[in-house]
């Protein structure tokens, strides 16, 4: 997932620390009665001068990162906002929208409106049908096969070549015919290939299955029992879109309670909202997309820090939008970002390998600022 040479400028942005720059001061996070309880970084008995080093870096240094949020035993111990954003500045979560997708999936099976991720689609997705390139294996394509990108159908956003790239797709009049229509090149179930318009199907099915369009439904299984209101959706797309082709616009803090409930096993302060079991399923590894580990709409990002691998059950959207979530550490860490189709979006990755886990992974001394 990384571009060497752009790894190496990342590396030396966050090695390269210089002189002479103004020093960041750190602030515990505020209370702001939206149900995070939160603490002083000092309350870790870490050695921070690496995350002060950090911050100073992105306060004097020119990037494109909009917040960094860390949370640890359930509360919020990092909140900082860069480049003119503020904590209740929304974000758009591109494709970091398909992870809560799968929470959203996961609460339609909890409440009956559908009965397996092994049935097919056509079970619940009543129109549109496909209409063109009518092939048997259609009628096998599954409610799992689209959690994991392996419909079968030609559609691959990162082969330009593919008749169901994303791009091509929003300059159609109706996404969900189009792609119903698009030929099939593998057999169900048999090769993952990234496919935005997949997890667009899987939306509009809960959408048929509970009645409600996805966003109300949202609204009422999952961001209302989580107090999450300062909510929008929507698309670059200057078109008309569907409900359930649009994406997600949440802040850095509301994004962290999606990351928690994961961590809690599908629980928030004491509340189960997704059931245990499909946070289970859900975030453990099924296929493999480009070498990584991915599960139901969740990548499975190994880290390696003080010799250890830590591995991260993560949502990432374009741009740099991350929710990752740490549940050998206890840990959530939150990036948003404006690095949109640039190689910089991966600084995070660089941020949580060379700072934040060597800071919480290592017994030294504390070092307090």
């Amino acid at each position: 997932m990384r571009n060497i040479a752009a790894l190496i400028i990342i590396t030396l942005f966050i090695s390269g620390f210089c002189y002479g720059q103004n020093s960041y001061t750190y602030s515990k996070p505020k209370d702001l009665g939206d149900g995070w309880k939160t603490n002083d970084l000092k309350s870790q008995n870490v050695d921070t001068i690496l995350i002060h080093k950090l911050f100073t870096q992105l306060n004097n240094r020119e990037n494109k990162i909009h917040s960094v949020l860390l949370v640890k035993g359930n509360q919020i111990i990092i909140e900082e906002y860069l480049n003119g954003q503020v904590s209740d500045q929304k974000h758009d979560l591109r494709s970091a929208t398909k992870s809560i997708r799968s929470i959203l999936l996961g609460i339609a099976i909890d409440n009956g409106f559908i009965d397996n991720v092994n049935d097919p689609i056509s079970k619940y997705l009543k129109n549109p049908v496909p209409k063109k390139n009518l092939d048997e294996r259609k009628e096998k394509i599954t409610i799992k096969h689209l959690l994991t990108m392996s419909s079968g159908l030609d559609c691959n956003d990162w082969d330009k070549k593919s008749k169901g790239q994303e791009d091509k797709v929003y300059k159609k009049k109706d996404w969900l015919q189009y792609t119903l229509n698009l030929p099939m090149v593998n057999d169900p179930g048999t090769v993952s290939t990234y496919c935005s318009m997949g997890a667009v199907l899987l939306a509009e099915i809960i959408s048929q299955a509970s009645g409600m369009t996805i966003d109300k439904f949202a609204a009422q299984y999952l961001f209302k029992p989580l107090d999450i209101s300062n909510i929008s959706w929507g698309h670059t797309s200057s078109k008309k879109i569907i409900p359930s082709g649009k994406r997600l616009y949440m802040t850095s803090r509301d994004m962290a309670k999606i990351g928690q409930l994961i961590l809690n096993k599908g629980k928030w302060n004491e509340k189960q909202i997704v059931s245990k079991k499909w946070v289970e399923e859900s975030t453990v590894p099924k296929t493999k997309i480009t070498e990584i580990d991915y599960g139901y709409l969740w990548w499975n990002i190994p880290f390696k820090a003080n010799e250890n691998i830590f591995i991260s059950k993560t949502a990432l959207g374009n741009g740099g939008q991350y929710i990752m979530v740490f549940p050998e550490l206890d840990m959530v860490a939150i990036f948003t970002g404006e690095a949109y189709n640039s190689q910089e979006d991966k600084l995070p990755f660089s941020i949580m390998t060379d700072i934040i886990l060597p800071t919480f992974t290592t017994n030294n001394k504390k070092n307090n600022r």
